[in-house]
């Protein structure tokens, strides 16, 4: 562990803290919020622990206390979570072998790969990457075990603007990204298709539907393949 913190800068630590007191911030609504649509306490904690998948959990909780069956709700958690296979394949690399890939893998989630995909060596992504994926499997759970301790205390945690912690330290995350020609189109034609479908869709839907977005990063390749040919 100490190799990870000695390999990354000052600014990277301070980011992968930030997005770490993001998401504990955000698992103590979440938390809250379980307990106040009537699940027992127990409940979010674990969940936490073992699908350590803020939106899938989320969505599952929710389509159960609008009435939906447990199934119906698991099944679109896997929906929801399918992002996560071009996540895997983005960086392979920065798992590791053994128990550590199987680790490495479970600690996958939306802030680990956005350090991992950000610019630096290989060293500095694999450290970025686990510090940020270690800090996650902290923050979530210990953030959902003290929602689910204050619920009854404060039922509408969305009162207090908890919920927009964490979109806001992801969006901060992925705007250096979109300084490169190449990320932009796709980067905006995905959102773009998110926001139309949201209103007619069910939730969790328009994050898969926005990945339709990379197709726009095939059109450099084509070209050049083509003037490849060409010559």
């Amino acid at each position: 562990m100490r190799s990870i913190w000695r390999t990354l800068d000052r600014g990277t630590v301070a980011a992968v803290a930030a997005a770490c007191l993001a998401v504990g911030l955000f698992g103590v609504s979440y938390g809250a919020s379980t307990i106040a649509a009537g699940f027992p306490a127990w409940m979010p904690v674990v969940m936490a622990v073992t699908v350590l998948a803020g939106g899938s959990e989320l969505l599952f909780f929710g389509i159960v206390a609008a009435g939906g069956s447990p199934l119906a709700a698991v099944v679109a958690g896997l929906l929801l979570n399918v992002r996560h296979l071009p996540y895997g394949l983005s960086a392979p690399e920065v798992f590791g072998q053994g128990w550590r890939r199987a680790l490495g893998i479970h600690v996958l989630n939306d802030e680990s790969v956005a350090f991992a995909a950000a610019p630096g060596d290989h060293e500095r992504k694999r450290a970025a990457y686990w510090a940020c994926g270690i800090g996650v499997a902290l923050c979530w759970p210990l953030g959902a075990a003290l929602g689910a301790a204050l619920g009854s205390l404060v039922p509408d945690t969305s009162a207090l603007g908890l919920d927009a912690v964490f979109p806001v330290i992801l969006l901060a995350l992925i705007l250096p990204a979109l300084r490169d020609r190449a990320t932009l189109p796709p980067v905006l034609a995905g959102a773009g298709l998110a926001v139309v479908v949201a209103p007619f869709v069910p939730a969790g839907l328009p994050v898969l539907i926005a990945l339709l977005g990379l197709v726009f990063a095939l059109r450099p390749q084509e070209k050049v393949a083509t003037a490849g040919q060409s010559c």
